[in-house]
């Protein structure tokens, strides 16, 4: 993973049972890289032996895309022989987030939220996260990893939830591609 807030989405409970139903298992602990920059080639040797240690099979990558253009370059960046796919969250994971209704719309004590297009938001995602709080009113997200902490435990977030947004297809590869290939 890429930080922090991704290992929670996948450490989450609701992250394993998706794993679990595509047939695969969640080694732990999921590894910190602390940043995209760790997970260059040159840098993911260490990961990867701990992953080996602790008996992965297959390895994945959860990235941002960040400032990037394509998503072909973030993943040609970190490709490696032992990863099996990287994905890739346009422009951050915090766009999931986004893209969740349900979840959002718990942490604003609403039922109104719907966010037109998480992934393309005019400055970072987490940008628009804090923006949503000052206009609803709502008490502000923290940072980015209590934030995602409060979101998988309090307000119901999942990756499927934000798959099922018509303009989160970032969430949706990685769904499919779990469900095809589990």
């Amino acid at each position: 993973m890429e930080g922090a807030s991704e290992r929670i989405v996948v450490e989450s409970q609701a992250f394993r049972a998706l794993l679990q139903s595509c047939g695969y298992e969640l080694v732990t602990p999921v590894v910190d890289a602390n940043g995209g920059g760790n997970l260059l080639p040159h840098n993911i040797e260490a990961f990867l032996d701990r992953l080996d240690e602790a008996g992965a099979e297959e390895v994945f990558i959860l990235t941002d895309l960040e400032d990037e253009l394509h998503v072909r370059t973030v993943r040609d960046r970190v490709a490696h022989q032992r990863v099996r796919f990287a994905f890739v969250a346009v422009k951050a994971l915090e766009a999931w987030f986004l893209a969740d209704t349900q979840a959002m719309n718990a942490w604003l004590k609403t039922d109104d939220f719907f966010e037109d297009t998480p992934e393309q938001t005019a400055e970072k995602p987490w940008e628009r996260v804090k923006q949503v709080a000052a206009e609803r009113g709502a008490r502000g997200p923290g940072n980015k990893v209590a934030f995602a902490k409060k979101a998988v435990t309090h307000w119901g977030f999942s990756v499927e939830h934000s798959s099922a947004h018509p303009s989160c297809p970032s969430a949706r590869e990685l769904i499919e591609f779990l469900r095809s290939t589990g």
